[in-house]
């Protein structure tokens, strides 16, 4: 018989039991409430209904936890109940899979005004890549949600009542993630990726429910390598900017609830700045031109502004061990915002996250879309008609341009 050191035997047995952490593995961005202006929707609200969402998750785990926000609130929100399933092949609830989320033990809890709220964790073994349902019943009057606009998947608002429980016949569909702004699991994963941008990284353009966002794609490649997974958690904002709030709270307001406080998060990739450039010296006329009026001016756009932006973002993921990786500034001639003034501002902030090797790397992004005779706007077919979001070709490219060793 081998004997193993009592101590030696105390230190493997401990260092198994804490060999799984709570991580990242899908996230979604909570925005405070807005009026409809030009193409954007008024934010949603509900009373005495069920709303089922469903998310797909990065890295599998042992166990589920949900992050529900109300940190745009106004007022209390209640939680009558919740549960989670996971989503078969066919859509459909996978039988024997459904099961209670509790907060404290008990079945309902209140979301308070202002903050955001941890469930307590359920039992539930989940493989990397799952689909999970999620039904949150709401018995009181909401007010408008603190929701993220862009879900790019169909979340199902039932009639009156609790239908957390089995299916539903929905009453009406939206495309909003609703006072969800994150799903951890227990796991193994070596690290935790978040992709931090605008309506690029959140996925304007790409496929109604079929998750073909660059993030999404990039999920897939790492899940499908050899050794440790990784979550990717997509905390894209579709017109958010780096430097002044608008859609959402600018990207230096917002960094550290949607990047430090991720559980896990072991690198961060930067793909936003284009919304400053385009609102700053762009021409807007028609729907966007009442879009426009609804952001909000502040800190002046230039080349000097957005590197002093960056290089905050550098240090603050420094100071928590994070690798930050930049992305350079997609084309965007023939968009509506676009300008030459602008696109000069793009050319020299491009410039420097090349070359001045701040960035712990560099993904070049720009290259992988432009066209090679027109350099300054995205190729043909690699974008959603827009010149200025991906197509699922165009967020694929992306996601395979991504090196894999660096994560």
């Amino acid at each position: 018989m081998i004997r193993i050191p009592a101590l030696l035997f105390l230190t493997l047995t401990a260092s198994a039991a804490i060999a799984a952490d709570w991580v990242g593995t899908w996230g979604a961005s909570p925005l405070p409430p807005s009026e409809a202006a030009g193409p954007m929707p008024g934010t949603p609200a509900f009373s005495n209904q069920t709303v089922r969402q469903v998310v797909r998750i990065s890295a599998g785990g042992e166990q589920l936890r949900l992050r529900l926000t109300n940190e745009y609130g106004d007022r209390p929100v209640e939680i009558g109940a919740a549960r989670i399933a996971l989503v078969a092949d066919d859509g459909g609830l996978l039988p024997g899979s459904e099961r209670e989320i509790t907060f404290a033990g008990d079945p309902g809890a209140v979301l308070p005004a202002g903050a955001p709220l941890l469930s307590d964790p359920v039992a539930v073994e989940v493989e990397d890549l799952a689909r999970v349902s999620i039904s949150l019943y709401f018995p009181g009057d909401t007010g408008p949600c603190t929701c993220h606009a862009t879900g790019l998947e169909t979340a199902f608002v039932s009639a009156p009542g609790d239908h957390t429980s089995g299916t539903f016949e929905p009453a009406e569909t939206l495309q909003s993630r609703v006072f969800l702004s994150g799903v951890e699991v227990l796991s193994e994963a070596d690290g935790v990726v978040v992709a931090f941008g605008d309506s690029i990284t959140d996925g304007v353009g790409s496929s109604l429910g079929e998750n073909r966002r660059w993030p999404d794609l990039l999920a897939e490649r790492l899940a499908a390598r050899r050794g440790g997974g990784f979550g990717v958690v997509n905390h894209g904002i579709s017109g958010n900017r780096v430097l002044n709030d608008g859609a959402g709270d600018s990207a230096l307001a917002r960094f550290d609830r949607d990047v430090l406080s991720v559980p896990g998060v072991t690198h961060v990739v930067v793909f936003e700045g284009i919304n400053d450039i385009g609102f700053e010296f762009g021409r807007f006329e028609g729907p966007m031109a009442a879009f426009r009026a609804a952001m909000p001016t502040g800190v002046p756009v230039g080349a000097e502004a957005l590197i002093a932006g960056y290089r905050q973002l550098i240090a603050r993921a420094h100071s928590k061990g994070i690798e930050i990786y930049g992305a350079t500034i997609a084309p965007y001639e023939g968009a509506a915002y676009y300008s030459e003034e602008g696109e000069a501002v793009r050319q020299a902030v491009n410039e420097w996250i090349r070359e001045s090797g701040e960035f712990d790397a560099v993904l070049d992004f720009d290259a992988v879309l432009r066209d090679p005779q027109s350099p300054q706007r995205m190729a043909d077919g690699l974008h959603s008609g827009d010149f200025l979001h991906g197509s699922d070709a165009g967020y694929r490219a992306v996601a395979e341009s991504i090196d894999l060793t660096l994560f």
